[in-house]
């Protein structure tokens, strides 16, 4: 697997960083909990104070759902409740730090609208493009649902994506989904690399 270089995730201009959906609900113990959600704790923390630093953007997207969304069990979708607005778990994990100028980024706020992706029904590509953002850093979960289709909407869009290994984990309802996930970005032009 392929080295990060410096200068691949180093925060210059044209980076930003996007953290994809952090919540409570989606770490170990949660009611959608991805095994080992929390591992990734250190190294976003590490990319957030990076970029918080250089002043880029960073970008926190999240899950925000009403009680009755299309995806839960009860509206006939695949998942349990998890991230209903306003409730614990749909809060960020309190692990995670998250600065005060950070870009907060709702989806999937309709009841009967899934949005896995942080592009979808939102305004973040024409904000990015606004801050001068060519290239994205991606981290959080799931890799196979959130991350992927992030990432997929953010190639279309036009920018750069780079997933970091280390800084994402997966659902894997099927075996390997998480790595079927990163071999789609990778074929689709995105660098999924692992830290230095």
């Amino acid at each position: 697997m392929e080295t990060v270089a410096s200068r691949q995730v180093e925060a210059v201009p044209g980076n930003a960083l996007l953290v994809v959906d952090t919540q409570n609900d989606f770490m170990p113990g949660g009611a959608l909990g991805v095994d080992g959600g929390d591992e990734i704790v250190p190294l976003v923390n590490r990319l957030v104070r990076q970029f918080h630093d250089a002043g880029l953007p960073i970008v926190f997207s999240r899950d925000w759902h009403p009680e009755a969304h299309c995806s839960f069990e009860e509206q006939g979708g695949p998942w349990p409740p998890h991230c209903v607005q306003g409730s614990i778990g749909a809060e960020f994990f309190p692990a995670i730090h998250i600065p005060e100028d950070a870009i907060i980024v709702s989806k999937a706020s309709r009841a009967e609208e899934e949005a896995y992706s942080a592009f979808q029904g939102t305004d973040l590509a024409e904000l990015l493009n606004r801050k001068g953002v060519s290239r994205l850093l991606i981290v959080g979960l799931a890799t196979d649902y959130c991350v992927l289709a992030s990432a997929r909407d953010a190639l279309k869009k036009g920018f750069e994506i780079i997933v970091l290994e280390e800084g994402v984990r997966a659902v894997n309802v099927r075996p390997d989904d998480g790595r079927r996930a990163l071999q789609e970005l990778r074929n689709s032009g995105a660098e999924i690399l692992r830290a230095a």
